[in-house]
């Protein structure tokens, strides 16, 4: 007899169901979302043929730790599974969408998605991290330059190493307008230095890797570009085909089609790898 594992997936816990081929509940139990903790469950049960998790942000450490562990465990599209669990089951709870992911394993009716390595996703977070501190520092700059117009001061670019010194001269006597710009201006210093921090990280990381700098070759691609190209595709070989690297990043147009009707519009931007969320 052959048996099938689903895991329902949250911050805390994790649900786990096991059933047999018939679709008979075997084991369940709730355990805490670590892959020690699943195994543990899992081995108090008949060893599964498939376990399968749907993607999501706990995704990526449970699927790598019960890889090593050598468990069978497969990442399934979140769009798909969610579909098939509402016709799964009438009530929407964890222990339904466990049993309902457990069908799936044992039916094989679902798309299992690539599951990016952890490096990939280290390399992807600082690249996230970076736009973030630069969107900090350009809504502090703005802010900066805001508060200096309503005296008068039409301050130079951000960049330029005058515009720290014209706004704290423009607020250089003025009640509250100097501690605030003074705030301001310690907090885009700090923001500056991060993102000086991580780009010193970035040079390293693409020094050091033979796919950047080939992309690097390209005019027009630099090192954040490179660095975040070879991220996403993480495992090159999954491609069977180069031109399914645009249909993966969207770059396919819309399409409608029923009966007689049947018209292409633009880019749909619907992202392949947007539905791994990994």
């Amino acid at each position: 007899m052959e048996y099938f594992a689903g895991l329902d997936v949250s911050m805390a816990e994790t649900h786990v169901c096991v059933m047999n081929r018939d679709g008979a509940v075997i084991h369940e139990v709730k355990v805490p979302s670590t892959p020690a903790g699943i195994a543990a469950a899992l081995a108090q049960a008949p060893v599964c043929r498939r376990i399968v998790l749907e993607t999501g942000r706990m995704a990526p450490m449970l699927y790598h730790g019960l890889s090593r562990l050598r468990l069978p465990v497969v990442c399934i599209e979140s769009r798909q599974a969610y579909q098939a669990l509402k016709s799964l089951a009438t009530h929407k709870t964890d222990r339904n969408d466990a049993r309902g992911l457990a069908h799936l394993a044992r039916t094989g009716f679902f798309k299992p998605v690539h599951v990016k390595s952890l490096p990939a996703h280290a390399v992807r977070s600082l690249i996230i991290a970076r736009k973030k501190l630069v969107g900090q520092r350009v809504t502090l700059e703005n802010q900066i330059r805001g508060l200096a117009v309503i005296f008068g001061v039409r301050l130079p670019r951000a960049l330029s190493p005058v515009f720290v010194k014209q706004a704290l001269r423009a607020s250089e006597g003025i009640a509250g307008l100097s501690a605030a710009m003074q705030g301001l201006v310690a907090a885009r210093t700090a923001v500056l230095g991060a993102i000086v921090a991580i780009d010193a990280d970035i040079r390293r990381m693409v020094r050091a890797s033979a796919d950047c700098r080939r992309l690097m070759s390209i005019p027009g691609v630099g090192q954040l570009t490179a660095l975040a190209f070879t991220a996403a595709i993480d495992d090159p070989e999954r491609f069977r085909r180069s031109r399914e690297i645009g249909a993966y990043f969207g770059l396919v147009p819309r399409r409608y089609q029923s009966g007689e009707v049947d018209y292409t519009g633009s880019i749909s931007k619907s992202c392949l790898h947007a539905t791994e969320g990994l």
